[in-house]
């Protein structure tokens, strides 16, 4: 089975600051991947080149064969294979929850505004924000919002979904709720990329966890290999108080 993602021999700088070196892993269909790591060792950064955010500086970035960062890409149009989840939700403030699903739709993918509110629908039921179709995102609680901005990135029918640490601007009680959604995809094998600092969501539900360290893969392998023999000095310092617990 062809990968939908490979990446090779990525670097990334900000100003003299080496953010990503040497990158290189895939990903393959029906994959859950969990980039974990400490904050600053770039897990974000590759996410955001992935989805064309950022502009590496050397490598490639090839998607079902393709190298996404040469000859001209509709962005726009790859974005919505290529869906991204992130902290800070992004909702239109202007729009109710109805109309956020699906803008993108009808601009991006052309749909009727009929075709579209039926996706939204089902996306909004799925992840039980149904009840709150014309509320505004500032009457929404923030896993309510992130459960809203997941829907609408599944609105777009993607074949790859990009989380940035989707969980980490929720107060604690509102962290199950999405957790519970992510699984529920997980299951239904939809391909995920996951920056997360929960480890138990990385330790239950991924197929695959990749732990960066400044700025470089340092280890990755089942969540077996990472969580109960990891390799790595840092990756058992990382990990330490995970593991005793």
């Amino acid at each position: 089975m062809e990968n939908i993602i490979e990446i090779r021999g990525l670097k990334k700088h900000f100003g003299q600051l080496e953010v990503l070196n040497d990158i290189r892993f895939s990903v393959a269909p029906g994959e859950v991947i969990c980039l974990i790591g400490a904050s600053g060792s770039g897990k974000s950064t590759l996410l955001r080149c992935v989805n064309l955010l950022e502009t590496p500086d050397a490598g490639e970035i090839l998607v079902h064969g393709q190298n996404i960062l040469q000859g001209r890409m509709d962005v726009n149009r790859y974005r919505t294979k290529v869906g991204m989840v992130f902290q800070s939700f992004n909702l239109f403030g202007n729009m109710d929850v109805l109309r956020n699903c699906m803008v993108g739709q009808t601009h991006v993918l052309k749909r009727s505004k009929e075709e579209a509110r039926q996706k939204a629908l089902f996306f909004l039921e799925k992840v039980g924000m149904r009840d709150f179709l014309g509320a505004s995102p500032a009457q929404l609680s923030g896993g309510q919002k992130q459960r809203v901005a997941i829907a609408r990135a599944l609105c777009m029918d993607p074949e790859v979904l990009l989380f940035d640490e989707p969980t980490s601007a929720l107060d604690p009680e509102m962290v199950g709720g999405v957790l519970e959604v992510m699984k529920g995809l997980a299951r239904e094998g939809l391909t995920m990329i996951v920056v997360t600092h929960e480890m138990g969501f990385a330790r239950d539900v991924s197929t695959r966890v990749v732990f960066m360290d400044k700025g470089v893969i340092a280890e990755e392998g089942t969540p077996q290999d990472i969580f109960q023999n990891p390799q790595n000095p840092r990756t058992r310092e990382f990990l330490s108080r995970y593991i005793q617990a």
